[in-house]
């Protein structure tokens, strides 16, 4: 036998690593958090290294930055109700997690003194009139810390070696406040300095989602919903094998199933997919999850914690995904739109209309989630929030102030509230009818669409309708993705 062909006696396999994450609803109350406690305890007899990354308590986030816009207001009676209220809410989940009583005692000391720095923090914000962005990260950000505070504990309790950490350490951003921008270099370079040694010693890091802290310290978080973003930022950065979000539903679904009783759960999804779905209204992932897997080439799933037994859904990369010609995944629905409407003979042929619209919207701070024009360019018409439309109206007629005196520029105006229906599916790309089928699903429930928005990777299209057509128009393309899957599996 050769020298080169004797295995090496120091090489070492790579250690299996999961991160995972439990979303608010998964800790919300002292039974969820033992179940996520048994789902970690489950994970660590198969995975080398686990690193936990968990939200706040279901609720905890809306109280906090509630009660901070209040004291901004000057009213000082909620943020010293959600005192109470705070600490009764967790003071519940610790007394059955954490049965010894000196840790007890000491995990509700470092409750304490979170929620002495909520009240001081709205003391300040109340003395000065004013909620920063900077100021509501500091306050937004104090869910999650008690959280892993309470989490670690009740692992160590079930004599699982854990430890808490705050993402401060590990997640470092720009000082956007309220959405913050992670530096993925420094981020990876922190989250291995500070992790590897606690996985080493086989304990399982408790890690806050949500939050990051510029390279100064000050504390950022990275929009709402972003532990799931926390997530796969740590796991790109370690790296990680794969992500499991957990959540309270079975994956993500074909539809919503308030609106649609019969939705059912996905197996499996491309990034393009979910991509779409996430930005277009269904609430099981953040975004901005996926960029970083797909990056690092990781696996995430999607499972639900209250039944953990269940596969939920697999997302793959777009070279991965099973093709189903011709199949429609999944309905979602956006409300609280209103369409903006830019229109006039004069803008036929001017270089710089849309530029000049979108530099006025950007203006407001706000994204729009759908643009379309028609081929004659008189009109640009494109969706925006509710709450926005009335500054962004002030805006564009401030920007073309001189065209509309010019009637070159006829009228800017919004339309009453609608919403984007969005249809999903990798199946849809070039297969011949699927737009018709759509529009004949839609004129049976004599349901009017309003405007249409379709991009050339054809994995997503979107309609915008009345707000009083969303049960009709969701539940009839809805039955197409039922029509479209049983074709594809009976064919």
């Amino acid at each position: 036998m050769s020298e080169s062909s004797v295995p090496s006696l120091n090489h070492q396999p790579k250690p299996s690593t999961l991160v995972m994450k439990f979303g608010g609803t998964s800790v919300g109350t002292a039974e969820a958090m033992t179940q996520a406690v048994h789902i970690v305890i489950d994970a660590k007899r198969t995975w080398d290294r686990v690193v936990v990354t968990t939200s706040a308590l279901s609720g905890v986030t809306n109280l906090l930055l509630d009660s901070a816009n209040a004291a901004a207001r000057g009213e000082t009676q909620p943020y010293i109700q959600a005192a109470q209220e705070l600490r009764q809410k967790h003071y519940s989940v610790i007394q059955p997690l954490i049965p010894n009583p000196t840790r007890q005692y000491q995990v509700k000391q470092d409750i304490d003194h979170l929620i002495n720095d909520f009240i001081s923090l709205c003391q300040a914000i109340a003395i000065l009139g004013e909620a920063t962005p900077r100021a509501l990260d500091a306050v937004g950000s104090l869910g999650e810390r008690m959280a892993v505070r309470i989490l670690a504990p009740a692992l160590e309790s079930k004599s699982v070696p854990a430890q808490f950490v705050e993402s401060t350490l590990l997640v470092i951003t720009d000082d956007h406040f309220q959405s913050a921008h992670p530096d993925f270099t420094e981020t990876t370079h922190c989250t291995r300095q500070v992790l590897e040694p606690i996985l080493a010693q086989n304990e399982v890091p408790v890690v806050t989602g949500f939050i990051g802290a510029t390279p100064g310290g000050v504390t950022t978080t990275l929009g709402r919903g972003g532990s799931d973003y926390s997530a796969a930022i740590l796991a790109a950065a370690l790296p990680a094998d794969e992500v499991w979000i957990w959540t309270d539903v079975d994956g993500v679904m074909t539809a919503d199933p308030r609106l649609v009783p019969n939705a059912r759960t996905i197996n499996e999804l491309s990034y393009r997919e979910v991509s779409e779905l996430a930005y277009f209204g269904a609430k099981v992932l953040h975004p901005k999850t996926i960029i970083p897997v797909i990056d690092a080439g990781i696996g995430l799933r999607v499972c639900n914690t209250f039944n953990p037994g269940h596969p939920g859904t697999r997302l793959v990369s777009d070279k991965q995904v099973t093709q189903n010609h011709g199949t429609i995944k999944a309905v979602t629905a956006v409300r609280g739109l209103q369409l903006i409407t830019v229109e006039g003979r004069g803008m036929l042929g001017v270089p710089g209309v849309a530029a000049r619209t979108f530099g006025a919207v950007a203006a407001t701070g706000t994204s729009v989630p759908l643009i379309t024009q028609a081929s004659s360019e008189q009109t640009i018409c494109f969706a925006v929030p509710m709450e926005a439309t009335a500054e962004i109206l002030r805006s564009l007629q401030d920007t073309f102030a001189n065209e509309i005196a010019r009637q070159d520029i006829d009228r800017v105006w919004a339309t009453e509230e609608v919403v984007i229906i969005t249809i999903v599916g990798e199946g849809m790309r070039s297969t011949p009818g699927i737009s018709g089928r759509i529009f004949s699903a839609l004129g049976e429930k004599c349901v009017n669409v309003i405007a249409i928005a379709q991009g050339s990777s054809e994995v997503g299209m979107s309609l915008v309708v009345a707000v009083e057509d969303i049960l009709p128009a969701v539940q009839c393309l809805h039955d197409l993705t039922l029509k479209t899957t049983t074709t594809m599996t009976t064919g």
